[in-house]
């Protein structure tokens, strides 16, 4: 098994796991658990796909990243701003 192999192993179990966790209630999906399982595995997915040349799929695993991202990001602004 190669190296992108892993990788994108490892982003199916980050995904999935996210997922679970959620299912289970054991996370929230506003919680950074989840954002950060969702980031994760959506960037290591996107390497395996783009070193596969499967564009679609690279596109669709970079846009669960940045959701992820901006959900993160809105909330840390909005920590910032109810801080202040």
């Amino acid at each position: 098994m190669d190296l992108f192999s892993i990788v994108g192993w490892f982003g199916v179990l980050f995904c999935t796991l996210g997922y679970l966790l959620l299912s289970l209630k054991t996370i929230k999906a506003e919680s950074f658990s989840f954002q950060a399982l969702n980031i994760a595995g959506g960037l290591c997915l996107a390497i395996t796909a783009i070193q596969t040349e499967d564009l679609p799929n690279a596109v669709a695993n970079l846009l669960w990243m940045s959701i992820g991202l901006f959900a993160v990001t809105g909330k840390f602004r909005k920590r910032k701003v109810d801080e202040a």
